[in-house]
C-alpha cells in the first residue's frame, strides 16, 4: 500500500532533512548517491520509493539489499515523492541515512596532508564540487568554514556525487580551521586572485592546507595577510577572478603533480 497523502509523518521528517533540520541526518537523492552510501558502510535509517521508479533494476537491486539490512522502505504515490524530494525532477527514491562519523585528525591524516579549507563558499554547488575534485585529486579531506554551506546538505551531497560520504570532512570556524593546520604542521596557503606567487611558482609539497574564499569578496586581507603564502592563479586579462571549485581544483592538480 502506497503512502499517498502529504500530510504523512514520512513527509515531515524527510522535510526536516532537507532543510538541515534532522540533527545529523542526510537526505539522499536518487540510486547513485544511495548505492554509494550503501557501499561506504553509511547506516541507512529509512528509504521511499515511487511505483515508477521500482522498475528500474538498479533501483529494485537497492530497494532489497535495504530491505535485507532490515531498513524500513516505503512506496509512496508520485505526488507524495514531489513532497518529499527537494530536486526539481525528483528520480522516485530517497533515502535517510546517519552522517558518517569522522575526526578532524582524520582530515590531517598521512606524513603529507593536503587538506582544502573553503572560507564562506555559500553555494552548496561549489561546495560540493569542492569535496568531489579534493577526492579526485588526491587531497586528504576537507573543512568547510565560516559561513560556508553544509557540505552534508542535499544540494552539496548531489554535487559530490558521492564523495562526502568518503572523504573527511568538517565544518569549523576559520579560526578553528586555521589552527587545526597549524596544530598539525601544515603550511597555510591562501589563494587570491592577484598579488600572489604564481601557482606554479609555489611549493606545495608536505603537509598542506589551502585556503580557498568564497563567492565575491574572496578571503579577507586578514586571512591571507595571517597565512604563510600567498598564491594566485595566472589569468589572461580581462579575466579577474575564477569560481571557487575551479581554483580548488587547479591548486590541488598542481599538488597532486608536485607531489608525484
Amino acid at each position: 500500500m502506497a503512502i499517498t497523502s502529504r500530510q504523512n509523518p514520512v513527509v515531515a521528517r524527510y522535510r526536516a532533512a532537507a532543510r538541515g533540520d534532522a540533527g545529523g541526518i542526510l537526505l539522499l537523492d536518487g540510486a547513485h548517491l544511495l548505492s554509494d552510501a550503501i557501499h561506504c558502510g553509511v547506516t541507512v535509517q529509512h528509504a521511499a520509493v515511487t511505483h515508477a521508479a521500482q522498475e528500474q533494476q538498479d533501483v529494485r537491486d537497492l530497494v532489497a539489499a535495504l530491505t535485507r539490512a532490515g531498513v524500513d522502505v516505503v512506496t509512496v504515490s508520485a505526488s507524495v515523492m514531489d513532497a518529499i524530494s527537494p530536486v526539481r525532477s525528483s528520480t522516485g527514491l530517497v533515502a535517510l541515512a546517519e552522517r558518517p562519523d569522522r575526526s578532524v585528525a582524520q582530515i590531517f591524516s598521512g606524513d603529507a596532508p593536503l587538506v582544502v579549507i573553503g572560507v564562506d563558499v555559500q553555494d552548496p554547488g561549489n561546495v560540493g564540487a569542492i569535496v568531489r575534485v579534493a577526492e579526485a585529486g588526491g587531497a586528504t579531506g576537507v573543512i568547510a568554514a565560516g559561513t560556508s554551506a553544509d557540505p552534508f546538505g542535499w544540494k552539496a551531497l548531489r554535487g559530490a556525487m558521492g564523495s562526502a560520504l568518503r572523504l573527511p570532512l568538517a565544518t569549523l570556524s576559520t579560526a578553528a580551521a586555521v589552527a587545526e593546520a597549524r596544530r598539525h604542521g601544515c603550511r597555510v596557503l591562501a589563494t587570491g586572485p592577484r598579488g600572489g606567487r604564481s601557482l606554479f611558482d609555489a611549493n606545495l609539497t608536505g603537509p598542506l592546507a589551502i585556503l580557498i574564499g568564497g563567492e565575491g569578496q574572496g578571503l579577507a586581507p586578514s586571512i591571507v595577510a595571517a597565512a604563510d603564502e600567498h598564491i594566485t592563479i595566472p589569468m589572461q586579462p580581462p579575466v579577474e577572478s575564477l569560481n571557487a571549485a575551479v581554483t580548488a581544483a587547479l591548486v590541488v592538480y598542481e599538488a597532486r603533480r608536485q607531489r608525484s
